[in-house]
């Protein structure tokens, strides 16, 4: 049966997509690239089920849609860069039954020059058809925030670059029918370096801000009612916060050996945020001290060990540095967390907390690593021996602030 759209990647580029394009009544399969796991509730995809939404297990199907979508995951590899292997799959797969007059867009985050340079010959040598001539090729960046219920794909511009103009003109009228506003960049690389900035934005102020967090400990300034003071100027000054690290999916990129130079700043955000989950740890073994305790032995309950609050999603969570960390001190770490039923950490199960305000009120530490909706923090103030808070979510003078 023929489909208005084929998403190549059913993990947190992807699911998104199809929940979107199915929203908006176009007739979409999803093909797998691997082993993934998306965003969605088991609710929110049984919605989409029965909305027509189907996966799609034979790859013929790929060559009866008007438009495929690549998003499959490009995590670190082993050299420290992106891993194009789900990629590569993808446009082996799709090319064998591309046909004349597709649409292919890449979403899958990328280097300037990897749509043209790597996936373009791909497709046209698996299919002998050409780009610009014979299918339409185009890169536009994902701009996913996976809980964000304000920032839905039907609000947020779509930025789109193709090969050709035409393929622009053929990437914009697909976007056209989820979005309200539709983005149009000079070209392909135009379009790749749109996610290169703005995912090192958010990196590199993440990381001013986790500067700013050490030193004002060290100067005894509340950086928390310096940030509530900075964002009322409207104008020069964007409010971010601090944490115990940078986790999710948006891999900072600093191009060190494929532009010829990397991002200087991108390198030093990359290891200021990467350094966070230690000075966690260093603060709680500073508190434990001050409290006549020792981190060897101590009991820590960890509160949260997602990447970001109210999901599932452990990807590059700081949280399992944090509890390694502790445990190389002698600590005895269990954590809590409402979206995670267990926890592996060193290959070793970490205890879970059944009962929180009694793991809490018997822990000698308790940390809040990520904030979830459901937590009481001021009930858990109370409870807690110690409690650090690590993203400034409890009441002031309630808990140890990072």
């Amino acid at each position: 049966m023929p489909a208005d759209l084929a998403v190549m990647g059913l993990g947190p580029y992807g699911l998104p997509l199809a929940q979107a394009a199915v929203s908006a009544g176009l007739s979409t399969i999803g093909y797998a690239t691997g082993p993934e796991a998306g965003p969605l509730s088991p609710a929110e995809l049984r919605r989409m089920l029965a909305k027509g939404y189907r996966v799609a297990k034979d790859p013929a199907e790929l060559g009866r849609v008007r438009t495929a979508v690549i998003c499959a995951p490009t995590p670190r590899g082993a050299d420290g860069g992106l891993d194009l292997g789900q990629v590569e799959s993808a446009a082996r797969t799709l090319a064998g039954r591309l046909r004349p007059h597709t649409t292919v867009i890449l979403e899958s985050p990328v280097h300037p020059g990897t749509t043209e340079d790597f996936l373009r010959p791909l497709l046209e040598k698996g299919s002998g058809l050409r780009a610009g001539r014979d299918f339409h090729l185009a890169y536009s960046p994902s701009r996913v925030d996976p809980g964000n219920r304000d920032a839905t794909p039907a609000t947020t511009p779509k930025v789109i670059g193709g090969l050709t103009p035409a393929c622009t003109e053929s990437a914009a009228a697909f976007y056209g029918r989820l979005t309200d506003k539709v983005v149009r960049a000079r070209g392909l690389r135009e379009a790749e370096t749109v996610h290169l900035l703005e995912t090192n934005f958010r990196h590199v102020n993440i990381a001013l801000v986790n500067e700013m967090a050490v030193l004002c400990h060290d100067l005894g300034v509340d950086l928390w009612d310096v940030i509530r003071c900075a964002e009322t100027k409207p104008f020069g000054f964007q409010a971010f916060r601090p944490g115990p690290g940078v986790g999710g999916h948006g891999v900072a990129q600093d191009l060190s050996g494929v532009a010829g130079r990397g991002l200087r700043m991108v390198e030093l955000a990359q290891q200021v945020n990467n350094r966070m989950p230690g000075y966690v740890v260093q603060r709680a073994a500073a508190l434990l001290n001050e409290h006549g305790k020792s981190a060897r032995g101590a009991r820590v309950l960890l509160l949260g060990v997602t990447y970001k609050a109210d999901l599932a999603d452990q990807q590059a969570t700081p949280a399992r540095e944090i509890a390694i960390r502790l445990m190389e001190l002698g600590a005895s770490v269990s954590y809590h967390d409402p979206h995670i039923a267990s926890w592996n950490v060193l290959d070793r199960p970490v205890p879970r907390a059944d009962s929180l305000y009694e793991a809490a009120a018997d822990a000698d530490l308790t940390i809040l690593v990520q904030q979830h909706r459901t937590y009481d923090l001021q009930g858990l103030s109370v409870k807690a021996q110690l409690l650090l808070d690590t993203r400034g979510a409890t009441p002031t003078g309630a808990a140890h602030r990072l």
